[in-house]
């Protein structure tokens, strides 16, 4: 029982952070374009890569 002392802090304190980054991650626009990644990679483009 003793040890409910520190776990539940440290879970208060550890969702505190995922809620956190998830707040920043919405203000910095991570979710703004959800199908644009999807297209991105069906397209097909013909520029040649440069060789080393």
């Amino acid at each position: 029982m003793n040890m409910l002392i520190y776990l539940i802090p440290i879970a208060l304190f550890m969702g505190g952070l995922g809620l956190f980054g998830f707040l920043w991650s919405l203000k910095n626009g991570q979710y703004d374009d959800l199908e644009g990644a999807s297209w991105r990679i069906l397209d097909d483009e013909d520029e040649k890569m440069p060789r080393p």
